[in-house]
């Protein structure tokens, strides 16, 4: 599966990179950053954030992530108003994140292998608007990369259903309670993460030994 993406990514950044240079006059690293004295910033939702947080803590060039809310219209809104599936916020990771170290193919590669794109509004056993699939991006690029990248694997039928993820512009971003920070790091041996996240963990290294830090 990772090798049929691989080869749908790497097709997708040339074009995608090859149409806002023609659309824009702009340039390759435009798109793909490589200056790296500065980190770019993308806001990621696939379901509970517990589990992603744990996946993209590994990869190398990540410089931090943080699990958070997005997306709502409520500020400073609490894990239980959230839960609520009211307030319009996504469960999501904050990732900064070195252009020179890690391209945005990849870490948008990791997004969509490690979590369901097809399922709308649900996660596994986890549902609502809460656990939906989103990219929040922070710049242009991001929305470029991001939405062609979207269109070609949902043309190659990459999935088994259509891809429902949203790719919607970033506007707020309110961090977590402190207990849901490096939540997988603190409590590993709960039996939650034993059985949920440590198994997806695991597949990630896996499939993704050349990213690992």
């Amino acid at each position: 599966m990772r090798n049929f993406l691989i080869s749908i990514l790497m097709g997708t950044i040339l074009m995608a990179c090859s149409d806002y240079k023609a659309n824009d006059n702009k340039s390759i690293e435009t798109i793909l950053p490589a200056n790296s004295l500065n980190m770019d910033t993308i806001t990621l939702g696939a379901g509970c954030f517990w589990c992603v947080e744990a996946i993209f803590q590994n990869i190398k060039g990540v410089e931090s992530v943080t699990s958070g809310y997005s997306g709502g219209a409520v500020p400073n809104p609490s894990y239980k108003a959230i839960c609520s599936g009211t307030t319009g916020h996504a469960e999501v990771i904050q990732v900064v994140y070195d252009p020179a170290e890690v391209s945005l193919t990849t870490i948008l590669e990791v997004f969509w292998q490690t979590h369901d794109p097809t399922t709308l509004n649900r996660q596994g056993a986890d549902a609502g608007t809460q656990y939906r699939s989103a990219i929040f991006y922070h710049t242009e690029e991001q929305q470029e990369v991001a939405t062609t990248i979207f269109n070609r694997l949902d043309d190659a039928g990459a999935f088994s259903a259509p891809i429902v993820t949203e790719i919607t512009a970033f506007t707020n971003f309110f961090p977590a309670e402190d207990y849901h920070q490096d939540y997988f790091n603190q409590n590993g041996s709960q039996p939650y993460c034993r059985a949920i996240i440590s198994p997806k963990v695991n597949k990630f290294k896996e499939a993704f030994q050349d990213v690992l830090k």
